[in-house]
């Protein structure tokens, strides 16, 4: 049997979230070692930053790199070129919204509102209309192909952070509600959905608090 991968980051969802996902898709789960936050020091670190992971005989670094390596290996990258660059299209997409929405909690408390007022309206005019869209005209099963891939984890993965925010945001885009029920009934994500799981909270003043005074360190 495969060792597990070791997941070394924050106790906390931040770059590490879409890694864990994509490995709980393929029925993996990640282990996270008791001193799970290597240094800027640690010879592993190839810049310096976190997520690092090791797995399959390799120490990997680098989020997009580490995602791209899941992904091909899982069979959740396209079947084709075409497909590929559809995938990388759509994930680009979805990562700018999340990324807004995991840099909001570490504003100033006097930015907060209105960096959350922003992400909501760009969220309702700008990227989940692309995706309602992209599910109205395509007539394929998944968001690329016939085939659940890393776009359709991902777009779920930031659904589900939106929703965090505003419950109701789907309202207006029936589509894209089918699709959240859709993969969130997929065994193994429906199994990392459940408490328990790798899947972390929204941070809260605790983690925001750590990961600050490590980053300052």
């Amino acid at each position: 049997m495969a060792a597990r991968p070791k997941l070394y980051y924050f106790h906390g969802r931040g770059r590490m979230e879409s890694i864990r996902w994509l490995l709980a898709a393929a029925g993996e789960e990640g282990h996270l070692p008791l001193h799970c936050l290597p240094t800027s020091q640690d010879g592993r670190l190839l810049f310096g930053q976190v997520p690092l992971v090791e797995m399959d005989g390799m120490v990997l670094t680098q989020t997009r790199a580490i995602l791209s390596y899941l992904a091909a290996k899982d069979n959740f990258y396209g079947k084709d070129l075409k497909e590929r660059v559809r995938i990388n299209m759509y994930i680009d997409g979805t990562q700018v919204l999340m990324m807004m929405i995991i840099m909001a909690p570490f504003k100033f408390p006097e930015e907060k509102q209105e960096t959350l007022a922003s992400i909501m309206q760009k969220a309702k005019t700008r990227y989940l209309p692309a995706f309602e869209k992209i599910l109205n005209d395509h007539g394929e099963d998944f968001l690329v192909g016939n085939k659940f891939s890393r776009a359709d984890i991902q777009l779920l993965e930031a659904i589900l952070m939106v929703e965090e925010l505003n419950a109701s945001v789907l309202s207006d885009f029936p589509l894209l509600k089918v699709f959240e029920t859709k993969i969130s009934n997929i065994p193994t994500i429906k199994k990392f959905l459940q408490p328990g799981s790798q899947r972390k909270p929204p941070p809260d003043t605790h983690y925001v608090d750590c990961v600050r005074n490590i980053v300052l360190l």
